[in-house]
């Protein structure tokens, strides 16, 4: 029952405090754009808190399921000075990007925060060589087929869009540059999918996550199965024995015993076959020093904004399944399932980009919908008739509604 009250806490303050920067992003720019506001709301429903400032009622509402800026204006054309509908189409678009653009940026800045105080990053200089000395001991790798390599991971990304081909390792060797051709080496390993996110003193063979499509999801693992055996060999609660044990496999599937729900299970997975290329070497680690960790934390933050729009483009294109996507209810067993304050909020990070970009999506009736309107409105010079709008906002937000029931369905799935 604690740990109920504790995950309903957090999931509240989670939402509340993601509702209040996005909505005073609107706020303020709207204010700037000297637009009256009317009222700034976090959550919904009856007040529980209320007071008026100037032209502004401030307030806290009673359902923490959201929140608002009401502006003068916006809902229906005014004739007011400092109305909405009376301000330019850029300050326009400019207050209802404000939002989601703030969301973006926080989350931003606190996943280069936490990338940055991690450190322990590896550099791109090389500790030991090839056999054949065509990459040496205090060589820098600068690029690979003129693909800047900042991180451990450019590089595996380069080699891994190599196929296997030969490269041209660009090279900082004893202060000159210089290019040398490399053929990878090919290594396969076993892939199910399953994640157990356990370090350091936290070791256990608990499922903190299992990737979409994957072998595992296509046997029904799912998380917060704890492995027990790996082909009947006990694990002893060690995930690096249930990676070893699944690597060293000959057999063409890998029998999991499972703890799920107080009931011992067996699972069978058949894991695919992932290649993988690398130069045969081994990369230093780089010293831990303010200067590194901003270096290496800055361009782990720029890999990661561009996975987000790579994941985006890749749900729009679909390529990944409805199904996959995440409600509150999914939202809230995350956020329920953080273990430390580090962890909290580098769940808030991610969550506030999501909230972000999702809400700057041209879809109705959400706030890059009504970009677009304006954008519209800015060509043909003329706005869109209201009936027009309210009706094709009418069936975006009938849309929205069942999709977001068909999510809660499924994050229901997934939790039971």
């Amino acid at each position: 029952m604690f740990g109920i009250v504790i995950a309903a806490i957090k999931f509240i303050i989670l939402l509340g405090f993601l509702v209040l920067i996005h909505e005073g992003g609107h706020f303020l720019v709207a204010k700037l754009c000297k637009v009256r506001v009317h009222e700034f709301a976090i959550g919904f429903g009856p007040y529980i808190w209320k007071k008026k400032k100037g032209d502004t009622l401030y307030a806290l509402r009673a359902v923490p399921l959201g929140g608002f800026v009401r502006m003068e204006g916006e809902e229906e054309r005014s004739d007011q000075q400092d109305s909405f509908s009376q301000k330019s189409i850029p300050q326009r678009i400019a207050i209802l990007l404000a939002g989601g653009t703030v969301n973006i940026i926080f989350g931003l800045v606190v996943y280069f925060i936490l990338a940055t105080a991690g450190g322990n990053y590896v550099s791109n200089q090389i500790e030991q060589g090839t056999e054949e000395a065509s990459l040496q001991a205090g060589d820098k790798i600068i690029a690979i087929d003129h693909k800047k390599i900042h991180l451990k991971s450019d590089l595996e990304e380069a080699l891994k869009n190599s196929n296997g081909n030969s490269v041209e390792v660009q090279i900082e060797r004893n202060g000159q540059k210089e290019t040398v051709k490399v053929t990878p080496k090919q290594q396969q390993t076993k892939n199910t999918g399953i994640y157990f996110g356990a370090t350091g003193d936290h070791l256990n063979t608990e499922i903190r996550g299992v990737y979409p499509n994957s072998p595992a999801s296509a046997a029904g693992l799912k998380e917060k199965d704890v492995i027990l055996k790996v082909n009947g060999q006990e694990v002893n609660d060690d995930p690096y024995a249930v990676i070893d044990l699944t690597q060293n496999t000959t057999a063409e599937n890998v029998q999991y015993t499972i703890h799920r729900n107080g009931q011992e299970m067996e699972i069978s997975v058949k894991p695919e076959t992932v290649v993988k290329y690398y130069l045969g070497v081994s990369l230093k680690k780089a010293d831990n020093t303010l200067g590194n960790n901003l270096y290496y934390g800055f361009w782990d933050t720029a890999n990661f904004s561009v996975s987000i729009l790579d994941n985006l483009k890749t749900l729009l294109t679909g390529h990944v399944s409805v199904d996959q996507l995440m409600g509150p209810i999914g939202i809230s067993t995350m956020v329920a399932d953080t273990n430390g304050f580090a962890e909290f909020i580098y769940v808030l990070a991610l969550i506030s980009l999501a909230l972000g970009v999702t809400n700057l999506l041209p879809i109705p009736p959400l706030d890059g919908w009504k970009v677009v309107v304006y954008l519209v409105e800015a060509i043909r010079r003329k706005p869109m008739r209201e009936e027009v709008q309210m009706q094709i906002e009418s069936w975006g937000f009938i849309f929205m509604i069942v999709l977001s029931l068909y999510v809660a369905y499924h994050d229901v799935l997934r939790i039971f």
